[in-house]
């Protein structure tokens, strides 16, 4: 086993960014495989998500965090205090902006509290391809006066550009010891939870700007069939009984595109054949409820 190779690294990696700077697509890919809510809608990760890498001897524990931005309710807080938990836990932090959005407020703010941070960080500007490339080292030397980095990364994460540099170079910066996961093992994650980001990531999708934040998804059963087959069972709870028919749709036909796109995906993180069985319930304030909170995996806010 590599476990008992002297040689073996490992170590843990906070990703932090402003909210749809691109850290869930850029985790899936340094994994080689989705394990992290990704959506055009901002704030989509509301808990941390670990990503197991291998790159060479060295196993990389990367969490991928809420985003940054300035919280408004509860929920909002909750979500800030878990992305600023991960970064303090962490052996080292990688700093992700949107060259695009480089010099926008929630930018400014996430980088003047960095100095708070006392372990080394590294820049990953994302999104290159979206921006002329004369304009690239204009921006890579903007953020770095503004911050200390041991290292700056151009990745277009979508595409997968520029994520092997990044390894490589982490390879050499986790401490030598044995390795926390098996090798096979790419989250810790279970796959309780990842079922129910992946129908979170669909409804989002599906519904765009039709349905608020105040929606979450719980995987209420889980069971093995004797064939292989697994069944699962799922509630969409909503605040208001509005909410529950934009999920449900006319005749049903929107919550039977979600499960349908949902369980394929499920299936490949499963790897068996899924029997998925949505539902939508009207639960009011559930964002004011601890044990929704205790579902996500967040502290909840006093206040």
């Amino acid at each position: 086993m590599a476990e008992g190779d002297q040689q073996t690294r490992c170590g843990f990696v906070a990703l932090i960014g402003a909210p749809n700077a691109g850290k869930s697509t850029l985790l899936n890919q340094l994994v080689g495989a989705k394990i992290s809510i990704v959506s055009r809608k901002v704030q989509t990760t509301r808990t941390q998500v670990r990503g197991i890498a291998l790159s060479g001897q060295t196993q990389i524990i990367f969490v991928d965090t809420p985003g940054i931005f300035a919280p408004k309710r509860r929920l909002d807080r909750a979500m800030v205090t878990s992305a600023w938990g991960g970064a303090t836990d962490a052996d080292l932090i990688g700093v992700l902006i949107d060259v695009g959005r480089f010099d926008h407020e929630e930018n400014t703010a996430l980088l003047e509290k960095l100095s708070e941070l006392r372990q080394p960080k590294f820049l990953i500007l994302n999104k290159i391809d979206t921006i002329p490339k004369e304009k690239l080292l204009a921006i890579t030397a903007a953020v770095n006066e503004r911050a200390t980095f041991e290292a700056t990364f151009m990745v277009a994460a979508l595409t997968g550009y520029g994520v092997k540099d990044i390894l490589s170079w982490l390879e050499t910066r986790m401490k030598p010891g044995p390795w926390l996961y098996p090798e096979d093992q790419i989250s810790d994650a279970p796959l309780r939870f990842l079922a129910a980001e992946i129908t979170r990531e669909k409804i989002f999708e599906r519904l765009h700007d039709e349905l608020p934040y105040r929606s979450t998804v719980e995987t209420e059963s889980w069971q093995q069939r004797p064939d292989g087959s697994v069944r699962i069972e799922q509630t969409i709870y909503v605040e208001r009984e509005g909410q529950r028919k934009i999920v449900l749709g006319e005749g049903g036909q929107t919550i039977k595109a979600i499960g349908q796109k949902a369980r394929v995906e499920i299936a490949e993180a499963a790897e068996a054949k899924v029997h998925l069985f949505l539902f939508v319930k009207v639960r009011e304030n559930w964002s004011d409820d601890p044990e929704r909170y205790s579902e996500m995996g967040l502290d909840f806010p006093k206040s």
